[in-house]
């Protein structure tokens, strides 16, 4: 009987061993990589017919900044972060006496692509707001 129990143990530790295959040499990374980070573009693009206008936005350098300027208006950063919050406010402050069809625009572009807009028709001096979380 201690014969048997002994036989038998010396089999169940004999089936521990794991034996991997060999792998082939295509299958191994001898250079790792590591994941690389793309700057994203992100635009701001305030346009229309108002004379003057202020403009609220945020980036990720200086948080939020104001202007106050005339149109067309253009402001541009680079960001790697994966996720980003990103707003834009636009407030008109006057039109000319001459419009009769006034007009606005605010416009976040990402990489070139449009994330977020907003439009006024209207001659009421009422902010216009955009905004949203990019992420990749």
């Amino acid at each position: 009987m201690r014969l048997f129990l002994l036989l038998l143990s010396l089999s169940l530790v004999g089936c521990t061993d794991i034996v991997y295959p060999p792998s082939s040499p295509d299958s191994v990374s001898r250079n790792p990589t590591t994941p690389t980070t793309k700057n994203v573009k992100i635009e701001y693009r305030v346009s229309g017919n108002a004379t003057s206008v202020r403009i609220r936005f945020s980036n990720n350098e200086d948080g939020l900044s104001q202007v106050v300027t005339t149109l067309p208006y253009t402001n541009t950063f680079s960001t790697e972060s994966d996720s980003l919050f990103v707003s834009l406010d636009v407030t008109p402050i006057s039109y000319s006496a001459l419009t009769t069809f006034p007009f606005l625009s605010a416009q976040i572009f990402v990489d070139g692509k449009l994330f977020r807009e907003a439009t006024s028709n209207e001659f009421l001096l009422n902010t216009l707001a955009v905004s949203g979380t990019w992420r990749r």
